[in-house]
């Protein structure tokens, strides 16, 4: 963990940082956040992460902090940690409030923590996992810090050996992971599932997207039976922030061809789309 943190409006020390015991970000996960990536010490797609955090926040009736202020925060707490390949998180929550759900009168919570970018194995392996997502909640494709469900999930997966958890929605359609957005070939036709599904927006999700269709790569988001999707795919893989495109080896106990060549097409033309963004930022590749 970085040595160093942001916290309201200042760097601190990690062991000088002070949350208050009535933060409604601990009694009740009433808040949201943004993971993403430094790459060659800048925030990687700030501008999206930084978007998609505005909304979270217009959902779940946050103050979301202005673009200027959220980016100096995660630049200065790179540079105070000596990190060029981080793992960045930015979490705001709603502050002190009452020991139930209704919410107090006072400021926000900003907190921007980093630590060392640490690697994925080279494929991954995943599982499906017994609970659903309610692609009806009110947190649906909110980043939201109510974490609980996706915490025991993963645990689920890692039971069993895998590094991931898909999950369902109520209608049974293929949603996300517990991290991650998630894209299956199936008769030669490269899906993932739609935003009504329920799942995250992802930042990767969004400019794999984009790099497919720059590359003359069809991909379609439609909705998926889970179980018959995951039985019956050629390849899948995984896309976040800290995974990219991460090829799936392995589904239960079904394995699959790693690394396919549709799988490999998607990955180099995302490598060849993020180059191009990090040249944008004006950083040195």
């Amino acid at each position: 963990m970085s040595a160093f943190v942001w916290l309201n409006g200042r760097l601190c020390n990690l062991d000088e940082a002070r949350i208050s015991p009535l933060d409604h970000g601990l009694l009740v996960g009433d808040g949201v956040f943004e993971t993403l990536v430094a790459r060659q010490g800048r925030p990687f797609a700030a501008r999206e992460h930084w978007e998609r955090l505005v909304h979270s926040c217009g959902v779940t009736g946050l103050k979301a902090p202005p673009e200027a202020d959220c980016l100096a925060a995660m630049e200065a707490v790179l540079k105070a940690n000596l990190l060029n390949e981080a793992r960045v998180r930015v979490t705001i929550t709603s502050g002190d409030g009452p020991l139930g759900s209704e919410r107090g009168d006072s400021e926000p919570t900003m907190l921007v923590s980093a630590t060392a970018l640490k690697p994925w194995p080279p494929t991954e392996r995943v599982c499906l996992a017994p609970w659903t997502r309610n692609e009806n909640g009110a947190l649906a494709g909110v980043k939201s810090t109510s974490y609980g469900g996706n915490v025991r999930a993963l645990a689920y997966a890692r039971a069993r050996g895998c590094g991931e958890a898909l999950l369902a929605n109520t209608r049974g359609e293929l949603c996300e992971g517990t991290g991650s957005n998630v894209f299956v070939l199936m008769g030669g036709r490269l899906i993932t599932p739609p935003l009504a599904s329920g799942c995250l927006a992802g930042v990767t999700r969004r400019l794999v997207l984009k790099a497919c269709s720059e590359a003359g790569i069809a991909c379609f988001e439609e909705a998926l039976p889970a179980e018959a999707a995951l039985r019956c795919c050629d390849e899948a893989f995984l896309t976040s922030s800290t995974r990219d495109v991460h090829p799936v080896s392995q589904i239960g106990e079904r394995a699959l061809t790693p690394a396919g060549p549709v799988t490999g097409l998607v990955a180099a033309a995302f490598a060849r789309l993020a180059e191009k963004m990090v040249i944008a930022t004006g950083t040195p590749v």
